[in-house]
Protein backbone atom coordinates (compact mmCIF):
# COMPACT_ATOMS: atom_id res chain seq x y z
CA UNK A 1 0.00 0.00 0.00
CA UNK A 2 1.40 3.48 -0.79
CA UNK A 3 1.48 5.59 2.17
CA UNK A 4 1.86 9.11 2.94
CA UNK A 5 0.64 11.31 -0.21
CA UNK A 6 0.62 14.67 2.22
CA UNK A 7 3.62 17.06 1.56
CA UNK A 8 3.00 20.12 3.14
CA UNK A 9 6.18 21.92 1.67
CA UNK A 10 5.03 21.04 -1.48
CA UNK A 11 3.63 24.67 -3.12
CA UNK A 12 0.19 23.82 -4.18
CA UNK A 13 0.14 24.57 -8.52
CA UNK A 14 -2.75 26.46 -9.72
CA UNK A 15 -4.87 25.15 -12.34
CA UNK A 16 -5.05 25.95 -15.76
CA UNK A 17 -7.89 28.05 -17.75
CA UNK A 18 -10.80 25.29 -17.95
CA UNK A 19 -11.73 26.88 -21.77
CA UNK A 20 -9.11 26.49 -24.14
CA UNK A 21 -8.53 27.58 -27.47
CA UNK A 22 -6.94 27.25 -30.78
CA UNK A 23 -4.09 29.78 -32.56
CA UNK A 24 -4.82 33.55 -33.54
CA UNK A 25 -2.13 33.23 -35.78
CA UNK A 26 -2.75 30.23 -38.14
CA UNK A 27 -5.30 27.24 -38.44
CA UNK A 28 -4.45 24.07 -36.27
CA UNK A 29 -4.00 21.55 -39.57
CA UNK A 30 -5.91 18.48 -39.52
CA UNK A 31 -4.26 15.47 -38.15
CA UNK A 32 -2.20 18.07 -35.39
CA UNK A 33 -0.39 16.54 -32.28
CA UNK A 34 0.03 18.22 -29.05
CA UNK A 35 2.91 15.67 -28.05
CA UNK A 36 2.81 16.81 -24.56
CA UNK A 37 0.50 17.02 -21.72
CA UNK A 38 -0.18 15.13 -18.29
CA UNK A 39 -3.39 13.90 -16.44
CA UNK A 40 -3.14 13.90 -13.02
CA UNK A 41 -5.34 12.12 -10.66
CA UNK A 42 -6.00 12.49 -6.89
CA UNK A 43 -5.41 9.93 -3.79
CA UNK A 44 -5.81 8.04 -2.64
CA UNK A 45 -7.25 6.12 -6.08
CA UNK A 46 -4.14 7.56 -7.65
CA UNK A 47 -1.31 8.58 -5.14
CA UNK A 48 1.32 11.06 -4.49
CA UNK A 49 4.64 10.53 -4.15
CA UNK A 50 5.83 11.94 -0.58
CA UNK A 51 8.73 13.84 -2.38
CA UNK A 52 7.43 15.89 -5.10
CA UNK A 53 8.30 19.37 -6.02
CA UNK A 54 4.90 20.34 -6.43
CA UNK A 55 1.31 19.67 -5.06
CA UNK A 56 -0.85 19.68 -8.78
CA UNK A 57 -4.64 20.79 -9.29
CA UNK A 58 -6.63 17.60 -10.49
CA UNK A 59 -6.22 17.25 -14.43
CA UNK A 60 -8.11 14.29 -15.05
CA UNK A 61 -9.01 12.59 -18.40
CA UNK A 62 -12.51 14.13 -19.07
CA UNK A 63 -10.37 17.73 -18.81
CA UNK A 64 -7.68 16.64 -21.30
CA UNK A 65 -9.72 15.75 -24.09
CA UNK A 66 -11.96 18.64 -23.46
CA UNK A 67 -8.24 20.67 -23.97
CA UNK A 68 -7.37 19.02 -27.00
CA UNK A 69 -11.25 19.29 -28.59
CA UNK A 70 -10.62 22.88 -28.05
CA UNK A 71 -7.47 23.63 -29.11
CA UNK A 72 -8.10 21.92 -32.59
CA UNK A 73 -5.50 18.69 -31.65
CA UNK A 74 -6.63 15.90 -33.26
CA UNK A 75 -4.44 13.63 -31.64
CA UNK A 76 -2.37 13.63 -28.50
CA UNK A 77 0.63 12.06 -26.25
CA UNK A 78 0.43 11.86 -22.82
CA UNK A 79 3.83 11.98 -20.46
CA UNK A 80 4.05 10.57 -17.12
CA UNK A 81 3.77 13.29 -14.90
CA UNK A 82 6.32 13.25 -11.25
CA UNK A 83 3.78 13.51 -8.63
CA UNK A 84 2.58 9.55 -9.61
CA UNK A 85 6.05 8.80 -9.62
CA UNK A 86 6.24 4.88 -11.19
CA UNK A 87 2.64 4.15 -10.41
CA UNK A 88 1.18 5.25 -14.24
CA UNK A 89 -2.13 3.92 -14.04
CA UNK A 90 -4.00 6.64 -14.98
CA UNK A 91 -1.84 7.14 -17.75
CA UNK A 92 -2.54 3.94 -18.83
CA UNK A 93 -6.29 4.18 -18.31
CA UNK A 94 -6.61 6.95 -20.49
CA UNK A 95 -4.51 5.55 -23.36
CA UNK A 96 -6.13 2.34 -23.32
CA UNK A 97 -9.75 4.27 -23.75
CA UNK A 98 -8.50 6.34 -26.29
CA UNK A 99 -5.98 4.20 -28.44
CA UNK A 100 -6.50 5.92 -32.10
CA UNK A 101 -6.40 9.03 -30.42
CA UNK A 102 -3.34 8.99 -27.73
CA UNK A 103 0.08 7.96 -27.19
CA UNK A 104 1.93 8.06 -24.26
CA UNK A 105 5.37 8.36 -22.60
CA UNK A 106 5.78 6.20 -19.08
CA UNK A 107 8.27 6.39 -16.10
CA UNK A 108 8.44 1.85 -15.70
CA UNK A 109 9.79 0.21 -12.91
CA UNK A 110 13.29 -2.13 -13.69
CA UNK A 111 12.56 -5.87 -13.32
CA UNK A 112 8.91 -6.56 -13.90
CA UNK A 113 7.05 -9.15 -15.99
CA UNK A 114 7.45 -9.12 -19.75
CA UNK A 115 3.65 -9.04 -20.01
CA UNK A 116 3.61 -5.88 -17.69
CA UNK A 117 6.08 -3.96 -20.22
CA UNK A 118 3.64 -5.61 -22.95
CA UNK A 119 0.26 -4.54 -21.40
CA UNK A 120 2.16 -0.68 -21.96
CA UNK A 121 2.82 -1.01 -25.41
CA UNK A 122 -0.64 -2.32 -26.19
CA UNK A 123 -2.13 0.87 -25.34
CA UNK A 124 -0.41 3.25 -26.68
CA UNK A 125 2.95 3.55 -24.61
CA UNK A 126 5.54 4.23 -27.09
CA UNK A 127 8.17 6.10 -24.97
CA UNK A 128 9.81 5.90 -21.21
CA UNK A 129 10.87 9.50 -19.19
CA UNK A 130 13.57 10.42 -17.41
CA UNK A 131 13.10 13.28 -15.15
CA UNK A 132 15.72 14.98 -13.29
CA UNK A 133 13.90 17.87 -12.26
CA UNK A 134 10.64 18.79 -10.44
CA UNK A 135 11.08 16.06 -8.21
CA UNK A 136 12.52 13.33 -10.72
CA UNK A 137 9.44 11.04 -11.00
CA UNK A 138 10.89 7.58 -9.87
CA UNK A 139 13.96 7.46 -12.33
CA UNK A 140 17.93 8.58 -12.17
CA UNK A 141 20.52 8.66 -14.38
CA UNK A 142 22.29 6.11 -11.78
CA UNK A 143 20.07 3.49 -14.30
CA UNK A 144 20.51 4.58 -17.61
CA UNK A 145 22.20 1.73 -19.49
CA UNK A 146 19.41 -0.12 -17.81
CA UNK A 147 17.02 2.03 -19.13
CA UNK A 148 18.30 2.26 -22.36
CA UNK A 149 18.57 -1.69 -22.52
CA UNK A 150 15.20 -1.52 -21.21
CA UNK A 151 14.03 0.86 -24.15
CA UNK A 152 15.76 -1.22 -26.65
CA UNK A 153 13.52 -3.99 -26.24
CA UNK A 154 10.31 -2.69 -26.04
CA UNK A 155 10.79 -0.22 -29.30
CA UNK A 156 10.61 3.09 -26.77
CA UNK A 157 12.66 6.32 -27.03
CA UNK A 158 14.06 7.60 -23.74
CA UNK A 159 13.02 11.24 -23.48
CA UNK A 160 14.95 13.08 -20.64
CA UNK A 161 13.84 16.54 -18.59
CA UNK A 162 17.13 18.14 -18.14
CA UNK A 163 18.81 21.18 -17.91
CA UNK A 164 21.09 21.62 -21.07
CA UNK A 165 23.67 23.49 -18.71
CA UNK A 166 24.22 19.47 -17.40
CA UNK A 167 24.71 18.66 -20.83
CA UNK A 168 28.78 19.38 -21.06
CA UNK A 169 28.86 16.83 -18.82
CA UNK A 170 26.03 14.31 -19.57
CA UNK A 171 26.81 14.39 -23.52
CA UNK A 172 29.25 11.29 -23.37
CA UNK A 173 26.92 8.59 -21.44
CA UNK A 174 23.71 10.26 -23.81
CA UNK A 175 26.12 9.59 -26.81
CA UNK A 176 26.51 6.23 -26.05
CA UNK A 177 22.97 5.20 -25.59
CA UNK A 178 21.61 2.56 -28.26
CA UNK A 179 17.65 4.07 -28.24
CA UNK A 180 16.12 7.30 -29.67
CA UNK A 181 16.26 10.47 -27.91
CA UNK A 182 14.27 12.90 -27.09
CA UNK A 183 14.52 16.25 -25.11
CA UNK A 184 11.66 18.16 -23.50
CA UNK A 185 11.12 21.98 -23.46
CA UNK A 186 14.23 23.09 -25.56
CA UNK A 187 16.77 21.22 -23.19
CA UNK A 188 14.79 23.72 -20.37
CA UNK A 189 17.30 26.04 -20.64
CA UNK A 190 16.84 29.63 -19.10
CA UNK A 191 17.10 32.16 -22.18
CA UNK A 192 19.67 34.35 -20.12
CA UNK A 193 22.15 31.67 -20.67
CA UNK A 194 22.08 31.94 -24.41
CA UNK A 195 21.98 30.02 -27.75
CA UNK A 196 25.95 30.07 -27.29
CA UNK A 197 26.28 29.00 -24.05
CA UNK A 198 28.16 25.58 -23.66
CA UNK A 199 24.69 23.80 -22.42
CA UNK A 200 22.47 24.87 -25.57
CA UNK A 201 25.99 24.23 -28.10
CA UNK A 202 25.68 20.86 -26.33
CA UNK A 203 21.73 20.23 -27.35
CA UNK A 204 22.47 21.59 -30.94
CA UNK A 205 25.33 18.93 -30.87
CA UNK A 206 22.78 16.10 -29.67
CA UNK A 207 19.79 16.96 -32.12
CA UNK A 208 22.27 17.02 -35.18
CA UNK A 209 23.51 13.93 -34.28
CA UNK A 210 19.78 12.46 -34.66
CA UNK A 211 17.93 13.44 -31.28
CA UNK A 212 14.68 14.59 -31.05
CA UNK A 213 13.48 18.23 -29.59
CA UNK A 214 10.27 19.43 -27.94
CA UNK A 215 9.96 22.94 -29.19
CA UNK A 216 7.63 23.74 -25.84
CA UNK A 217 7.78 25.33 -22.41
CA UNK A 218 8.21 28.78 -23.49
CA UNK A 219 6.93 29.50 -20.06
CA UNK A 220 9.55 27.88 -18.10
CA UNK A 221 12.56 29.30 -20.08
CA UNK A 222 11.50 32.98 -20.92
CA UNK A 223 12.09 36.11 -18.57
CA UNK A 224 9.25 37.87 -20.25
CA UNK A 225 5.40 37.50 -20.66
CA UNK A 226 3.57 35.47 -23.60
CA UNK A 227 4.21 35.90 -26.32
CA UNK A 228 7.67 34.74 -24.60
CA UNK A 229 9.64 36.19 -27.39
CA UNK A 230 12.95 35.74 -25.79
CA UNK A 231 12.65 32.13 -26.37
CA UNK A 232 12.72 32.73 -30.28
CA UNK A 233 16.25 32.22 -30.81
CA UNK A 234 16.40 29.02 -29.31
CA UNK A 235 13.42 27.73 -30.88
CA UNK A 236 14.78 28.59 -34.52
CA UNK A 237 17.87 27.60 -33.93
CA UNK A 238 16.58 23.82 -32.93
CA UNK A 239 14.10 24.05 -36.31
CA UNK A 240 17.34 24.94 -38.35
CA UNK A 241 19.36 22.09 -36.73
CA UNK A 242 16.86 19.15 -37.55
CA UNK A 243 13.69 20.17 -39.00
CA UNK A 244 12.16 17.17 -38.96
CA UNK A 245 12.92 16.02 -35.68
CA UNK A 246 11.08 19.24 -33.99
CA UNK A 247 7.55 18.49 -32.61
CA UNK A 248 5.78 20.77 -30.33
CA UNK A 249 4.03 20.31 -27.25
CA UNK A 250 1.39 22.14 -25.50
CA UNK A 251 2.77 21.24 -21.37
CA UNK A 252 -0.83 21.32 -20.14
CA UNK A 253 -1.95 21.81 -17.32
CA UNK A 254 1.19 23.46 -16.81
CA UNK A 255 2.46 22.39 -13.39
CA UNK A 256 4.75 24.01 -11.23
CA UNK A 257 3.89 27.02 -12.34
CA UNK A 258 3.64 29.92 -10.25
CA UNK A 259 3.57 33.04 -12.51
CA UNK A 260 1.61 34.39 -15.43
CA UNK A 261 -0.41 30.61 -16.25
CA UNK A 262 -0.27 30.85 -20.18
CA UNK A 263 -3.35 29.58 -22.47
CA UNK A 264 -2.84 27.06 -24.76
CA UNK A 265 -3.93 29.35 -27.28
CA UNK A 266 -1.15 32.38 -26.48
CA UNK A 267 1.69 28.70 -26.84
CA UNK A 268 0.56 28.26 -30.05
CA UNK A 269 1.11 31.93 -31.16
CA UNK A 270 4.26 31.44 -29.54
CA UNK A 271 4.79 28.47 -31.90
CA UNK A 272 3.90 31.19 -34.96
CA UNK A 273 6.49 33.09 -33.48
CA UNK A 274 9.10 30.71 -33.71
CA UNK A 275 8.05 28.57 -37.01
CA UNK A 276 7.06 31.46 -39.19
CA UNK A 277 7.32 29.28 -42.21
CA UNK A 278 3.96 27.66 -42.49
CA UNK A 279 4.60 24.41 -44.22
CA UNK A 280 7.50 23.94 -41.52
CA UNK A 281 5.06 24.51 -39.03
CA UNK A 282 2.48 22.20 -40.52
CA UNK A 283 5.57 19.58 -40.51
CA UNK A 284 6.08 20.10 -36.61
CA UNK A 285 2.55 19.90 -35.69
CA UNK A 286 1.68 16.94 -37.97
CA UNK A 287 4.09 14.79 -39.79
CA UNK A 288 7.40 14.91 -37.42
CA UNK A 289 4.90 13.78 -34.61
CA UNK A 290 3.23 11.57 -36.49
CA UNK A 291 6.78 9.69 -37.26
CA UNK A 292 8.17 9.55 -33.43
CA UNK A 293 4.93 8.83 -32.31
CA UNK A 294 3.38 6.29 -34.68
CA UNK A 295 0.03 7.85 -35.76
CA UNK A 296 -0.94 6.59 -39.16
CA UNK A 297 -3.82 9.45 -40.07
Amino acid sequence: MTTVNRNDNAPLCPAPAAQQNGPTAFAMPAGAVDTHAHVIGEPPRYPWVPQRAYTPAPAPAGAYLKMLDDTGSTYGVLVQVSVHGQDNTLMLDTLRANRARLRGVVVPTLGLADAAYQAMVDVGAVGMRINVLYGGGGITFAQLEEYDALARDWGWHIQFLLDARDLPELAPRLSKLRSPIVVDHMGHLPTSAGVRSDGFQRLLGLVRDGAWVKLSGAYRLSAEEPPYQDTIAYAQALADAAPTRCVWGSDWPHVAQWDTMPTVSQLLDTLALWVPDAALRHQILTTNAHTLYGFRP
